[in-house]
């Protein structure tokens, strides 16, 4: 297929050979751009200024079809962003390029690449579900981090699985990839997904037995090249269900970090790593035993130091360490039912701060708030009945600040 000429759009080398990778082109217009939008999220200013070029033909894919664009340099430039509206594409770089010149794009191979490979697998896996139950791919997103897929249905775990092991099957046949172009007459006779009406001509991409559907992204030659396809989440979306793969070498990328974690983990445990989520379960279990063994000694603890308190004082100041949050709450509860002043409880150090809790029956807990904030500047709130917040200051300190309180 010949390059579109330009007064039908930019000449899209990437139909003629997705794996070529260099290209000469000849610069139809080169503009700064002045709508303040820059393709890494920034606010364009004038001391770094994107040019946005527009080349007679080009081998670099634009962001569209849900996939993120090409990388890749004209003449040594980074491109950092390409974009195409009405059919002509943009380059987006930091240097501007005289107009009728001729310049060198080079597509950095591994970011194309890689990006076929979770296309090619998308339409796998897109296909297969579409074969088993009829739903559409109704939402699809490539970028450099994640490939989502939205599908318009219901699919339990144990199905996405099966969906899963009939993608790889369909990589191991290393099934041709198909690019048609059909008359309109013939598109009628053939059964295709597309989630838009397409004007003009229709590109579509067959996997034999798989899938046929209309796309104007670069794929892999034949199904081997996807290397592998693996599910990494599934959850419940707008109904459907949105599912996150990944192919190919991040994919592998993605074994190799899981691998480490894992293999990590059972040395950790010296256990093996078939047998550590069975270890993790039971250090969970053991670890929530010996927590509630530690509450129940926290609590009889307080309650010992609570009735330790003399029923003469009107105003308590007690600190402690470690204590659970609850705990205090019910011991400040349990003080200010035998005392007329101020209830207070400091959890913590001297060196880390406290958090504490202030209550009262009778008095106004937020007296003894406003005096924690002025003379240490702490942190916290609530309503009269009672306080809680935190406090960077020396339990002395603390103790002379609250003594402004009368009892009266």
């Amino acid at each position: 297929m010949m390059a579109d000429t330009i007064k039908d759009g930019t000449g899209k080398l990437y139909y003629d050979d997705a794996y070529a990778t260099e290209f000469e082109a000849r610069v139809i217009s080169c503009r700064e751009k002045t709508d303040g939008k820059h393709p890494e999220g920034k606010q364009q200013k004038s001391s770094n200024p994107l040019y946005e070029i527009i080349l007679d033909q080009t081998m670099f894919f634009p962001e569209e079809g849900g996939q993120s664009p090409d990388l890749g340099t004209l003449n040594g430039t980074a491109v950092k962003d390409v974009q195409i509206r009405d059919g002509v594409i943009s380059h987006m770089t930091g240097k501007a390029f005289e107009e009728g010149s001729t310049v060198r794009g080079a597509v950095d191979w591994n970011h194309r690449f890689s990006n076929m490979q979770q296309h090619s697998g998308e339409h796998l896996f897109s296909g297969l579900v579409h074969q088993k139950f009829g739903y559409d791919n109704v939402g699809f997103h490539l970028s450099d981090r994640e490939v989502t897929l939205d599908f318009n249905g219901p699919i339990t775990d144990e199905q996405i699985l099966e969906i899963e092991h009939q993608a790889n099957e369909a990589i191991s046949a290393n099934l041709e990839t198909q690019i048609l172009y059909p008359t309109k007459e013939e598109e009628k006779q053939i059964e295709y997904r597309s989630k838009i009406e397409i004007e003009g001509q229709t590109r579509l991409v067959r996997f034999p037995g798989i899938d046929v559907c209309a796309c104007c992204a670069p794929h892999v030659r034949r199904t081997g090249e996807i290397g592998i396809l693996k599910v990494v989440s599934l959850q419940n979306y707008k109904g459907g269900v949105r599912v996150s793969i990944l192919c190919g070498m991040r994919a592998l990328q993605l074994f190799d970090r899981e691998h480490g974690s894992l293999s990590a983990i059972s040395n950790y445990l010296t256990t093996s790593a078939d047998l550590a989520y069975d270890s993790v379960v039971k250090l969970k279990e053991e670890n929530g035993r010996q927590k509630s063994a530690l509450a129940r000694a926290a609590a009889s603890e307080m309650e010992r130091t609570v009735s330790e308190v003399s029923q003469d004082l009107k105003n308590v100041c007690l600190f402690t360490d470690g204590a659970d949050g609850k705990a205090v709450r019910d011991a400040v509860n349990s003080l200010a039912g035998k005392h007329e002043g101020i209830c207070a409880f400091f959890n913590g150090n001297d060196a880390d701060g406290y958090n504490f809790i202030i209550g009262s029956r009778t008095r106004d807990s937020r007296e003894a708030g406003r005096i924690l904030t002025e003379k240490f500047g702490a942190r916290g709130g609530g309503k009269p009945e009672m306080i809680q917040g935190s406090v960077k200051a020396s339990a002395k300190a603390i103790r002379t600040a609250l003594e402004e309180i009368s009892a009266g």
